[in-house]
Formats: C-alpha cells, structure tokens, sequence
C-alpha cells in the first residue's frame, strides 16, 4: 500500500510528533478518560497521567455512541477543559473528530486529531482533515482490512499530511468475552507495510480493565510503537465506558510496570553510574585484548 513512509529524521522535539515522542525509541503514552464530563474530572485525570509519564492526554468532547440516549459529549465545553487540562500539564491533546463541519473547531483546541473507528472510511472526513495541518490519529475500522486501513490511511497522506498515527484498536470477531478482539499481527503488518508509526488502544479492545495491562504488554512486546488508554479518576462514576477505564492508581501501577514511568533522580543515578562501569569494564577489556 503506497502511503507515505514514516521516517524518524524528519521528527523534531518542537513537533507535534516530536513532542508525543515517536521516534525517540521509547513506547509513546497516550492517556485520558473516554469522555471529558467536568472540569475537575479532566484537570485530576491530566495531572495523574502527566505524573505517571504519560506522552498525551485523551478525552472525547464529541463522542459517537451507539445509543442516542448515551452521553453525547460535552462539545466545545468539553473541548476549552480539554485544552486548559493540556496546557497546565504541558501535555498534547489527542480528541475525535467526527464531522467536516467540526474540523476547524477542533483543530483549534487539539493537538492531534483523531478519527475513530466508525468514520475509518468516511471519505470525506479523510480528506478534509488531512488539510487541518495536525497529526491525525486513525483507528481501525471494526471489521476493516488490514489494506482497508491502509487505504483509507492514504486519503490523509494525499492531501500531503504524512504526520498519521495508526491505532489497533480491535475487530469485531465471533469472540462475545471481550469487547472486540485486538489483531496484533494485522498491526504489526501494517506498520512494515506503511512505515507509519502505530499503537494499540487495549481499552477498547478488551472492554474490560483487567485485561488492560497483558494487552499493553503484548503490544510493546511485539515492537509497536505505543499505547493508548483510558484514565478516569473515579470510572464508576464515569459517563461512558467505564468498564474499560483505569483508576488513577491502577494507572500509575501499568506505568511502573512498563517502565514508562519517570524516574527518580536517585533511580536514574544509579543507572547511570551502573551503565558507566559496564562501559569502563568493556574498555578495560578491549585495552587489554589490544595488548
């Protein structure tokens, strides 16, 4: 599939793309509730994931439900908390998009633009929101192709926006135990195939949060390039999903047991010095063979 090729020389720091950390050789974080319901529901989830080490903070201000009786967003409100949340963090702000007529709105709040799962093949959408300037994050479609997601990955990159994130988020299969089924080698294949940076959303693809962390394990295991999942500072009170949602501290546990939460000076000290005798140890060693 001819897409553009993802290529770690053209990140730096200062871009969106840098700033989220791909390229850097380290699992990029994206964390946050499914929906932003409050301001103090958005800036306590921002905070913790920022503490823990998270690369980016997710929320949904417009939310596509299944139901029209389900909780539908809060809109531009849910949008300016979402911002405010990402500003005092210093962390970017990764929200859906769901409509063309939503695209300049959105992309004036957000930081990188996603598109969910119901709208991968929204023609559209796809190619208006290629021309926003912003990273966009497309998710795979419930029963889409793995040449389906890459096809509709071209409709962003021909509008000549390269910077696109793939999200695996899992297919609908015969399976009714979890939510959906995550296809870690149909991800794997189409970041060969691409070259485009992609991550996996466990959050969805299991339903449920005990499931959360040996799916995140799995997917940096096999070599992607992230994870993205749901953060609620109480999910039994959540408006939307909250059987996939993480507590605060089940969050902080995940990132410890990843390794992608910060380390102390004290811990990084010792690295350090432990990773300066290997290197003395590996000089001696090459003097003395050189002798």
């Amino acid at each position: 599939m001819p897409v553009a090729r993802y290529t770690t020389k053209a990140l730096q720091p200062e871009s969106v793309m840098g700033a989220l950390g791909f390229g850097c050789g380290r699992p990029v974080m994206i964390a946050g509730p499914c929906s932003v319901e409050s301001e103090e529901q958005i800036l306590a989830a921002a905070r913790a994931v920022k503490a823990a080490g998270a690369s980016a903070l997710r929320g949904g201000a417009f939310k596509p439900r299944t139901s029209v009786r389900s909780f539908q967003g809060l809109g531009e409100e849910g949008l300016r908390l979402l911002a405010r949340a990402g500003a005092e963090t210093s962390l970017p702000v990764v929200t859906e998009v769901m409509d063309t007529a939503q695209i300049d709105l959105i992309a004036s709040y957000a930081d990188v633009l996603q598109i969910g799962s119901r709208n991968m093949q929204n023609f559209a959408l796809l190619k208006e929101i290629g021309r926003a300037g912003k990273p966009v994050l497309l998710k795979r479609g419930l029963a889409a192709t793995v040449d389906e997601w890459l096809a509709a990955a071209e409709y962003i990159t021909a509008s000549g926006n390269d910077q696109v994130i793939l999200c695996e988020r899992g297919i609908r299969t015969f399976e009714t135990s979890t939510r959906n089924t995550l296809d870690i080698s149909s991800a794997i294949l189409a970041r060969s195939l691409s070259g485009l940076p992609v991550i996996v959303d466990p959050s969805h693809a299991a339903g449920r949060r005990d499931l959360i962390a040996p799916l995140s394990r799995a997917a940096l295991a096999a070599g992607l390039d992230g994870l993205m999942v749901e953060v609620h500072p109480r999910p039994a009170e959540a408006l939307s999903d909250k059987e996939q949602q993480l507590d605060l501290d089940a969050f902080r546990a995940l990132m410890e047991e990843l390794a992608l939460a910060p380390l102390s000076p004290e811990r990084r000290l010792l690295e350090i010095e432990a990773a300066m005798r290997s290197l003395e140890a590996e000089r001696v060693g090459l003097v003395g063979r050189g002798n």
